[in-house]
């Protein structure tokens, strides 16, 4: 070794050592090359594959944690997942942090090397659309409910300003990226021997919720519309949330995916927990009003005996109860 560390043979000019002087040039060649293929900023798309399941062929799902957002698990808190068709993929929501929607990527590309084609996105709130940022590169259709633009637009500072403590230095790289196109009714996306049925619904969970049907194995994304373990959360309209989970429990559907919960559950038994508390809230809503109790006692008393079913209970009950109180005192 030189008395600067470096190694004695690259201040020789033998043939050895010229080999070893290009040999090293090339290898930098090669590595400024790879790290401009990937662009400026893109490095972290490295990031170690999310664990994802694949429930039925070429259906993958990712399912988060029961929490809410903490830099710790990084906005990992709902389910994300993607199908692969002959020709492109598309995923369905992103998580809650860009590097969420990097670690989905990456298990997609372990899977397959077809494009991106599609982003969906099966509602509006954060853990489900902050991963979007991940997915720019692939430079994919980013798609959502009709709705869902104005009212991401609406919210977006809020939703940017409120988050932000909320994860720490997981919320970095986190944009909201709005839909370029919105769905109305239904339409269909083809992946290549594989067809993407889209339903945009009337409000439920929120004014502006999607569902992704996968006709070829008759497996449903239902995003939000669907909650199990988590207790569900009223950003729409109870009633008419209820209404959307009759219709859907007429459709010839095998399996579903909940925005969170367990990856796959069979259909229609898979609502059952949900249909119990949205229905005992609005009976004893109801029966509050009829009687003149206050909003403000309702809210601490309404929903008590179904506690014991629901993790986050405490967080959101309240809110639940809040929101369809509202709804409910105009019938």
């Amino acid at each position: 070794m030189s008395a600067d560390g470096t190694s004695a043979i690259s201040s020789c000019s033998t043939p050895v050592a010229r080999f070893a002087r290009l040999a090293s040039a090339w290898c930098l060649c090669v590595l400024g090359v790879f790290v401009s293929a990937i662009g400026p900023g893109e490095a972290d798309t490295l990031t170690a594959p999310a664990k994802v399941t694949e429930i039925a062929q070429g259906v993958f799902v990712h399912t988060g944690s029961h929490e809410l957002f903490t830099p710790e698990n990084t906005g990992d808190v709902s389910n994300t997942g993607f199908i692969i068709g002959d020709e492109a993929v598309a995923v369905v929501d992103t998580g809650g942090s860009k590097a969420v929607g990097l670690a989905l990527k990456a298990a997609i590309r372990a899977h397959t090397s077809l494009p991106i084609k599609y982003v969906i996105n099966t509602h509006m709130h954060p853990d489900h659309v902050f991963g979007n940022g991940a997915f720019t590169s692939e430079q994919p259709e980013f798609i959502g409910h009709h709705k869902l633009a104005s009212a991401l637009a609406a919210r977006k500072d809020q939703y940017l300003q409120a988050n932000k403590p909320l994860l720490g230095g997981a919320f970095d790289g986190v944009e909201v990226i709005l839909p370029s196109r919105g769905i109305k009714g239904v339409e269909v996306l083809d992946l290549g021997s594989r067809k993407l049925r889209l339903e945009a619904h009337a409000t439920a969970h929120t004014d502006n919720d999607l569902t992704v049907l996968d006709e070829k194995t008759a497996t449903m994304f239902m995003g939000d519309l669907l909650f199990s373990g988590h207790v569900p959360v009223v950003d729409g309209s109870i009633k008419g949330w209820l209404v959307v989970m009759d219709k859907l429990a007429a459709e010839k559907i095998s399996q579903v995916v909940p925005g969170h919960g367990p990856a796959a559950m069979q259909w229609p038994d898979a609502a059952m927990a949900q249909n119990r508390y949205l229905n005992s809230l609005v009976t004893q809503i109801r029966d509050y009003i009829a009687r003149g109790v206050p909003l403000s006692q309702a809210a601490r008393e309404i929903g008590l005996d179904e506690k014991q079913a629901w993790l986050l209970f405490d967080q959101f009950n309240a809110r639940n109860v809040s929101a369809a109180f509202a709804e409910l005192e105009w019938e």
